[in-house]
């Protein structure tokens, strides 16, 4: 019998079923070897060695692992194809006692039955550059947040975290929030004249002034607005110049982690949890009636938009049988990775484009189809030709001020047939559309003026980020990579410093007080560029360029002044008191916010004259039985249950979490447990059950360490 150990539960059964009987696959459930939780754990003084043990939770899982590998007749480790995935490969060769120098490695980028079977042929070393890489991240993530959250909590509050990446997160989230409250509005003014060709009976269409003594101009205040109007009052409309052109739109490239996560919430309003959980269950695999569990999508942490010829192919093959010929570009379509690309993986795509979405509709949760259509269609759209459009631009004059009206009609759909990029209210144009109809116009007509309209705006102030924007700004300026993202703004978020308006993303005051004192005592710790520049160092050593443990040490040379002054500083930071409109009932004193063991409570600010403390009611569902709010509410000993709010006349209670989805059978209301290997979803009223996977923390996703 031969061994193959892999990472993720969730897809043991898929590739199961491609090794055969003659294999035996068992999960590590992630890294089984790692730091230490409650020491510092690296040696300082034998050139940052790592002090590594095995998992506490993992004993059961290595234990099983050893006594199956003494049975084995072969050993392959098929973790997944990063840099993290290559460590705990290496940890589970050290833990059996294997020789990283022999092919003992198999890697597959997604999970098909020629991929898993082209793996098994062509085995190889593990590759110690991927694993230094990883060491690396993991003892500089490990030195800032070991050495740099005592300092914070010591001067700001007990139990705060620094990390080398979700720090500088948190940064660009203050940064924006000052932008827009520094912000001063300046006032302009829109001019759209609604215009007609006289002898055509077409509809009126409209344009833009532009242009004043052919010099682009815009209307600044009501003054000028008035001199314009009047200007123009009695004044010719005639045009100056018309372009007609055939312009094309070329397909978008398939998509990246960064890029799905991006799409996924402005298309779908699918949260970063929600899209990481729905992309890892479509690449290990789903259950697809008639066809048993079956992978779906390729790989999902990637920054590689390539695509392999044999993809390619499969495109191209579609794409004449379903489309025609006229959908195929005369040569496929090649995308550019940013120079900062690892291009490790192919970009993520279907498996098979054969199995369409609506084919497995009915067999996907909702998440899981509606992101793997939109997976499907992206890469089926990347490899199709481009969208051809009849433009036109027209220039009129008015006097000395110009106004220009813009057309386009689709002559051929190309990509656009199968897939529509998302245009943000942000990005829209105060203009009119460029899809408006136009008349037949030549230079020199003479327009009919039906209209006048004049619009006072005020320039706006940059956006919040939302989950989507602000993975799209790390990606642009360098910070963290692909399997990063999620945790870091899910981590800032956790940890009280940044919070939810809707979609957009808000510091705390906490946040911002966290983020003023990293930068007072951290600057390069803070700094964008500084970040960035480090990941370029990671991805060196990944590439055999540079000594892992000299990356180290030139970061923490710079970084030890800098712990020594910010510890030697006596200064400390006064949190202001949160103070809530909730009035105390036994004095009367509006309650402040304080924090606790189970988290924050309502306490009078008269203690200790009034002891008088309330719960901050956490809402988390509505009452099935009274229509009252369900609260989060904590038992004398901690625990969590939650309870209606309307206690003690409705004694609704349930300790696992309310849901909003609603029993499919009886339409009550539905819990969710998490267990240690599947999330459990249960009806109360009629015990309907189904399960989900448990979403897997592949170790390149773990939240950066703290010390506290």
């Amino acid at each position: 019998m031969k061994l193959v150990v892999i990472e993720g539960l969730g897809k043991k059964e898929t590739i199961q079923k491609y090794l055969g009987k003659d294999y035996e696959v068992l999960a590590t459930k992630g890294h089984i070897r790692d730091l230490p939780v409650k020491t510092l754990a690296i040696d300082f003084q034998n050139n940052f060695a790592p002090k590594y043990e095995l998992m506490p939770d993992k004993k059961d899982i290595i234990k099983n692992l050893k006594n199956k590998a003494a049975k084995a007749d072969e050993i392959l480790l098929a973790t997944d194809p990063d840099r993290e995935g290559e460590a705990i490969s290496w940890h589970v060769a050290n833990i059996l006692d294997l020789d990283c120098n022999k092919n003992i490695r198999i890697e597959f980028n997604e999970i098909s039955k020629t991929a898993v079977q082209n793996a098994l042929k062509n085995p190889r070393p593990i590759n110690q550059n991927l694993v230094d890489a990883q060491q690396a991240r993991r003892v500089l993530d490990r030195i800032v947040g070991y050495k740099i959250s005592p300092i914070i909590s010591k001067k700001i509050k007990p139990k705060l975290s620094a990390g080398r990446v979700q720090s500088v997160a948190l940064k660009l989230v203050v940064d924006r929030e000052r932008e827009i409250e520094n912000f001063k509005p300046e006032e302009y003014w829109t001019i759209t004249a609604i215009l007609e060709k006289p002898e055509d009976k077409a509809v009126p269409f409209s344009a833009v002034l532009f242009a004043k003594n052919g010099a682009k101009y815009k209307v600044g205040s009501e003054q000028e607005k008035d001199e314009v109007l009047k200007n123009i009052e009695n004044a010719d409309f005639i045009v100056s110049n018309v372009k007609k052109s055939v312009t094309k739109t070329h397909a978008p490239a398939p998509y990246i982690t960064s890029t799905l996560q991006q799409d996924a919430l402005n298309k779908l309003g699918m949260s970063l949890k929600k899209t990481s959980a729905a992309s890892q269950n479509l690449y290990e695999g789903v259950e697809i009636e008639g066809e048993g569990k079956i992978a779906l999508i390729t790989y999902i942490r990637t920054d590689s938009v390539r695509v392999s010829p044999e993809a390619q192919a499969m495109a191209k093959q579609f794409i004449i049988e379903n489309y025609g010929e006229k959908y195929l570009p005369e040569k496929p379509n090649i995308y550019k990775s940013k120079k900062s690309a690892q291009d490790a993986h192919e970009a993520i795509r279907p498996i098979n484009l054969n199995i369409k979405p609506s084919d497995v509709k009915n067999s996907l949760s909702q998440d899981n189809y509606k992101l793997y259509k939109l997976i499907y269609e992206r890469f089926l759209a990347s490899q199709m030709s481009d969208a051809t459009y009849n433009s036109v631009a027209i220039e009129i004059d008015a006097n000395n001020y110009s106004f220009k009206a813009t057309g386009r009609t689709l002559l051929f759909a190309g990509y656009t047939q199968v897939y529509q990029d998302f245009v943000s209210k942000d990005n829209e144009k105060d203009e009119h559309p460029d899809q408006e109809l136009l008349p037949d116009l030549n230079k020199d007509d003479k327009l009919k003026k039906d209209d006048i309209k004049a619009e006072q705006k005020f320039t706006r102030p940059p956006s919040r980020y939302t989950e989507a924007s602000l993975v799209k700004v790390m990606e642009e300026k360098g910070i963290g990579r692909p399997a990063t993202y999620t945790p870091t703004i899910t981590l800032i978020e956790s940890r009280g410093y940044t919070e939810k308006d809707g979609k957009q993303i808000k510091p705390t005051q906490l946040g911002c007080i966290v983020c003023d004192t990293l930068v007072k005592y951290f600057s390069d710790i803070m700094n964008v560029k500084f970040t960035a520049e480090m990941e370029n160092n990671l991805d060196e050593v990944a590439d055999g360029e540079k000594v892992w443990q000299n990356v180290v040490s030139d970061f923490y040379n710079e970084l030890k002044p800098k712990l020594e002054a910010a510890s030697g500083d006596p200064d400390r930071v006064d949190m202001p008191v949160e103070v809530s409109d909730v009035k105390c009932d036994k004095c009367g004193a509006f309650m402040v916010v304080r924090h606790g063991k189970f988290g924050k409570f309502l306490a009078c600010p008269n203690y200790p004259e009034c002891k008088n403390i309330k719960n901050i009611d956490v809402v988390v569902g509505t009452c099935p039985k009274c229509g009252k709010n369900i609260l989060e509410r904590h038992s004398k000993t901690g625990k969590v249950f939650y309870g209606c709010s309307g206690y003690p006349e409705c004694n609704f209670t349930c300790w696992d979490k309310p849901t909003e989805e609603k029993c499919p059978h009886c339409g009550g209301m539905m819990l969710k447990k998490v267990g240690q290997t599947n999330i459990k979803f249960y009806c109360q009223n009629c015990n309907y059950t189904k399960y989900a996977p448990k979403e897997e923390n592949n170790s390149e996703e773990q939240t950066e360490e703290v010390k506290e």
